[in-house]
């Protein structure tokens, strides 16, 4: 007798292997067996509409409405009754609707129509996107990935490349969880950022011929608060094109922190549109959502986004495999947190909003760049910085001629400068900005600059020990 299940995993896989063979090689074990099950949330949803439905388990007013709590539905007494049930009552395995519409609006708005975007001729409306599906925060969009594309099928683990250094979470999210192998290369070299990373990454990384792999394409990025130029962009996207040449390549585009750019001339748009029509091997995958973009950080809600049209069979039989993975893991993501976006982003004035937010950040970012231009360079070397919430700075030939490592700097400057900043590797502290008052910057960065001059001075001494 058929499994249905079996069954419907190979229609799915055949749908994506017929529009995309790189996406379908890619697909890790887990990926091809996800299949969203025809049980209770598929029945529900063909059952919503009808008027006697005893299907989803959930308690209503027998007509489909909430029973709250009246404390609780104080707490949402400004929202009208059909948000407030929305609020109260269970999200659809794929986020509600509206808010996937008005975020897939949110994103495609926000495309920089100049010149020729990702090959494309037509700009932004020969680019495409499916109807973004909701997540619990951008840490559980990139563990979806991960399932679906980090484990590979012949049991070797599966190559992620990520520039050096790198946020930590990225080793939790694939290779914690999948057991895929973390590969990278400098993300600066001689004090620049290096656009080819990912491709040096790849290159030593003992690929077979023809063996799929992951990059992680993260702009402006964690830990280094950086966004590529436009030449140095181009030379990201021919890196990746040449790493496609030999191989399925999915990219993800870890999209955080998108539209938080300070420097004029420095482009906004996600390397997801720019890697879309580059090469049939190379397919770009977006991970964004509210918690920067928006400022929204206990909201919790993020977005996946695959390159392919919301009706066409390949994005429905992605969609199939996600909300299997959704529903393994969290059930459904949290609906009240969709309906207070759904308002923002239903508000006329949400653009200026945003951009009163992002120019907060720009003046702590002028703050933070000015106070870090007058450092000892044998002390401290900041890295480039132009975007995003962060700055990285790396530890001078002083401090590693005594020795010095960023862990021994940082726990220093929380017992002797009442100063925290994070230490990242051996040579790396990153400074949020993000979250320090602009007047608080320059003293921030005097205390950072004591606290490594004392140790110098002090392991000079013979008196600290790392």
């Amino acid at each position: 007798m058929t499994n249905p299940a079996d069954s419907l995993q190979k229609q799915l896989n055949d749908t994506i292997r017929a529009a995309s063979p790189a996406l379908a090689a890619a697909l890790s074990p887990l990926g091809l067996r996800a299949a969203f099950p025809q049980d209770i949330p598929f029945q529900a949803a063909q059952a919503r509409q009808k008027a006697y439905n005893g299907t989803i388990g959930q308690i209503t007013d027998g007509h489909g409405g909430a029973v709250p709590l009246p404390s609780m539905a104080a707490a949402l007494g400004g929202l009208g009754e059909a948000d407030r049930n929305r609020a109260l009552l269970y999200s659809p395995v794929e986020g509600i609707a509206a808010v996937r519409e008005l975020w897939r609006r949110w994103q495609r708005d926000r495309i920089d129509d100049t010149g020729d975007i990702g090959g494309h001729a037509g700009g932004a409306e020969a680019l495409h996107s499916t109807l973004p599906l909701v997540t619990v925060g951008l840490t559980h969009g990139l563990s979806l990935v991960a399932d679906l594309f980090a484990g590979a099928p012949d049991g070797r683990p599966r190559a992620v490349a990520v520039p050096q250094p790198f946020w930590g979470n990225y080793r939790q999210a694939f290779a914690l969880r999948t057991g895929a192998r973390i590969v990278s290369a400098p993300a600066y070299q001689d004090g620049r950022f290096n656009p080819t990373a990912l491709q040096e990454a790849l290159a030593g990384a003992d690929l077979a011929p023809g063996e799929p792999a992951l990059a992680v394409a993260n702009f402006p990025s964690n830990p280094g608060g950086y966004s590529p130029t436009p030449e140095e962009r181009e030379l990201v996207v021919a890196s990746l094109v040449a790493v496609a040449e030999e191989r399925p390549l999915v990219v993800v585009a870890d999209d955080a922190y998108a539209g938080l750019v300070y420097e004029e001339g420095i482009p906004t748009r996600s390397m997801f549109w720019d890697l879309q029509g580059r090469h049939p091997n190379l397919v770009p995958v977006k991970v964004d959502g509210a918690t920067k973009e928006l400022s929204f950080f206990g909201g919790r809600v993020g977005f996946l986004t695959f390159p392919f049209e919301p009706d066409s069979p390949v994005a429905k039989a992605l969609e199939s495999k996600v909300k299997c993975l959704v529903r393994a893991a969290i059930g459904s993501p949290v609906a009240a947190s969709q309906v207070i976006l759904m308002a923002s982003l239903g508000y006329d004035g949400v653009g200026a909003e945003v951009e009163r937010v992002r120019r907060l950040l720009a003046g702590r970012y002028r703050a933070l760049r000015g106070a870090l231009d007058g450092v000892d360079p044998e002390h401290l070397r900041p890295l480039p910085f132009n975007s995003g919430c962060f700055a990285l700075v790396e530890l001078g030939e002083a401090p590693r001629a005594a020795g010095l490592g960023a862990d021994t700097v940082r726990r220093h400057l929380l017992d002797a400068e009442d100063a925290g900043l994070v230490s990242i590797g051996e040579r790396f502290l990153r400074i949020a900005h993000c979250s320090v008052d602009e007047a608080d910057l320059p003293e921030l960065v005097r205390r950072l600059a004591r606290g490594v001059a004392d140790l110098v001075a002090r392991r000079g001494a013979g008196s600290v020990r790392g």
